[in-house]
């Protein structure tokens, strides 16, 4: 049986804290519960404007828990300090707006980006695994190749969203195809972004598909069913 791997998002396990100013619920708990359900590594996402997750939740996560990290960042000095201070096991680059609810699509790859290519080059020297967020057009998962990155992940908020069998299986196919690429140039596949528990396991079929990163939906989940099960339920979801 082939092992899709999943991370868990916990940021909004942060935004539910920081409502209050208080210490619960604790991510560290969280990142306990996660690896202890199924999960194969925990994700965050350290925006620059510190809405949910912080800095003290990457620490303690990464010194205090045993399992893998995913950490979500801007491609920005600062967010490059950070990562190199804790290492987390691997970084996605993300496009990252100051007002923005979530991200909106992947990065804009387009013409020559040094800075970025930089970046990934320091990154990778540290030993973390660098995955670059695209959107699924071979343009720009062509470029992220070049500039160094080992892993594409795939932004599915157009598939998420389509209204329809038609029109989303019409975003599964490019999705499918963007796939196809990034497994020719040797690169890991992963893929998220509005993922939930009705649409994800077509896209845990994609051939060559390696890693899911899920985070609303299952904290969503969890308000009604506790973390451990909602976990466990998209586990078994996209196997």
């Amino acid at each position: 049986m082939r092992h899709v791997k999943l991370g868990v998002n916990i940021d909004h396990v942060a935004t539910l804290r920081q409502a209050r100013g208080e210490k619960n619920p604790d991510t560290v708990e969280a990142a306990r519960v996660v690896y202890g359900s199924g999960g194969d590594m925990v994700v965050m996402h350290l925006r620059q404007d510190r809405r949910h997750i912080q800095d003290s939740d990457l620490e303690r996560v990464r010194h205090e828990v045993k399992g893998l990290i995913h950490l979500e960042m801007a491609a920005t000095a600062e967010m490059e300090k950070v990562a190199l201070k804790y290492k987390p096991d691997s970084v996605c680059l993300v496009p990252e707006g100051p007002r923005e609810l979530t991200t909106q699509g992947g990065m804009k790859l387009d013409g020559r980006k040094p800075e970025l290519e930089k970046i990934i080059k320091n990154l990778s020297g540290a030993g973390i695994e660098v995955s670059v967020f695209a959107d699924p057009e071979p343009g720009a998962i062509r470029a992220a190749h070049n500039m160094g990155a080992d892993a594409i992940e795939l932004c599915t908020s157009k598939y998420s969203e389509a209204w329809g069998k038609k029109l989303q299986a019409k975003e599964l196919e490019k999705l499918q195809l963007a796939g196809f690429l990034v497994k020719e140039l040797d690169m890991e596949l992963h893929a998220g972004h509005g993922l939930d528990y009705y649409n994800v396991a077509p896209v845990a079929r994609i051939e060559g598909m390696d890693c899911l990163n899920i985070g609303f939906s299952i904290i969503s989940r969890a308000v009604f069913v506790g973390l451990k099960t909602a976990v466990g339920e998209m586990k078994r979801l996209i196997q």
